[in-house]
């Protein structure tokens, strides 16, 4: 069985037939889902999903293409929203620095308060970087410890920094560029991660892995993310798919965990 540990099915591309896609991920072994939100409305919806539906579970949070939408009173909301059972993780938060969609100052200003937010709730953090590494690095170690723990989602940096992040505490979670033919520089991070503080995921809708490269993603095509982790790692399919979601029912709180309540 396997955990997809980010995905968006509160995407309208998927929302609306949310069903199908459960079930496709169900017939390809996949245990449980995390639904990641990124803005208010999206965390919303990623909570009614996973109330209703087994086998998911929600994170919340504001991604930062949103941090210029920031209030008090959204803050509070989230809050709100995290304390309810089937919420897992705190996330997606992070920094952004290849679109700039909200200007850097309040992307980490935001960051940083989530990152409070977070640790006051005892929840893991799921963290976008994206072209921001030194930036993401250099606010979790000012803010750590976080007791609860967290990921870096989708790997982007580089071999070299995989230790300063597993000396915080965090796992690290591949998703499909790991299989892209061109994808050197997260097989060489990927080599550098310690088999018990590796995740996988498909951040579907987006990075559908080959051979299905450029197409609507969706959480059954994890399993060539664990495939492609699994030989760069020199172990077979099960040891890798066993592993992964050991890894995750530990940062996530959800080993013996019943998906349709709390643990």
């Amino acid at each position: 069985m396997i955990i997809d540990t980010h995905a968006h099915l509160s995407d309208r591309r998927l929302a609306g037939e949310l069903q199908h896609w459960l079930q496709l991920a169900r017939q390809a072994g996949v245990k449980w889902i995390i639904n990641v939100g990124a803005d208010l409305a999206s965390s919303r919806l990623a909570v009614e999903q996973a109330a209703r539906h087994e086998g998911l579970w929600a994170a919340v949070g504001v991604h930062p293409h949103d941090a210029k939408d920031w209030t008090p009173a959204m803050a509070a909301e989230l809050e709100e929203l995290a304390r309810h059972p089937k919420v897992c993780a705190y996330g997606e938060i992070g920094l952004d620095y290849h679109y700039d969609f909200s200007p850097r100052p309040v992307q980490r200003e935001v960051f940083i308060e989530q990152l409070r937010l977070a640790r006051a709730l005892n929840l893991p953090v799921i963290i976008h970087d994206r072209e921001a590494h030194q930036d993401v690095l250099n606010i979790l170690r000012a803010e750590g410890p976080f007791p609860a723990g967290g990921v870096m989602h989708c790997y982007s940096g580089s071999a070299e920094m995989v230790p300063a992040y597993l000396e915080l505490g965090f796992y690290i979670s591949f998703a499909g560029p790991l299989t892209f033919r061109n994808a050197k520089k997260p097989r060489l991070a990927a080599r550098q991660v310690p088999m018990d503080r590796l995740l996988v995921e498909t951040d579907c809708p987006y990075l559908s892995p080959e051979p299905y490269r450029g197409r609507l993603n969706h959480s059954a095509r994890v399993v060539h993310v664990v495939e492609r982790l699994a030989e760069i790692k020199e172990v077979d399919f099960a040891t890798m798919a066993a592993q992964t979601t050991r890894n995750a029912e530990q940062l996530f709180g959800l080993k013996g965990a019943d998906a349709t309540e709390a643990n």
